[in-house]
């Protein structure tokens, strides 16, 4: 008699339709995901101001003060509202309004693309100076900027 000997048999999972999921589940994902390179802000509801102090979350202008000193195109003096102070012409105002805006590659600026900034020459200022520094804004991709009545002269261009 002859003993036949049973092979071993092997057991096995069939995985043709586990990758066919995981495919399909990667096309999903990469179809209703949204890829942004800078995070969103969302505009919140701040305690009221104490003591006459203000937040530097509120929407008031960025006022930019224009003064002549002299006929030349490089005869003006510049001065910032608020913290930032002096700015030597309108170059260094350009580079220093890119560099405070929010955008997708600035995400720690100061100010959004739509934040007001309000240009306001003195009496003296020449038309030409007021233009530059409005037109420097607008070269930063400010979209919302005005061009104030003139004022008399301020102390803090003198």
């Amino acid at each position: 008699m002859i003993i036949k000997r049973r092979k071993k048999s092997s057991m096995g999972l069939n995985l043709t339709s586990m990758i066919d999921v995981v495919f399909l589940l990667l096309i999903y994902f990469m179809v209703a995901t949204e890829f942004k390179i800078a995070e969103e802000s969302f505009p919140m509801d701040l305690p009221a101001p104490k003591n006459g102090q203000s937040h530097m979350l509120d929407n008031e202008p960025l006022v930019i003060h224009v003064d002549s000193s002299g006929e030349g195109p490089h005869d003006l003096r510049i001065q910032l509202e608020g913290p930032w102070g002096k700015i030597e012409n309108t170059r260094a105002l350009t580079k220093f309004l890119r560099m405070s805006k929010i955008d997708e590659f600035h995400v720690t600026g100061y100010f959004l693309q739509t934040h007001p900034v309000l240009v306001t020459p003195t009496e003296n200022a020449r038309w030409e100076h007021a233009l530059a520094v409005y037109n420097a804004a607008a070269l930063a991709q400010y979209t919302n900027i005005t061009l104030a009545e003139p004022v008399t002269k301020l102390d803090v261009l003198q």
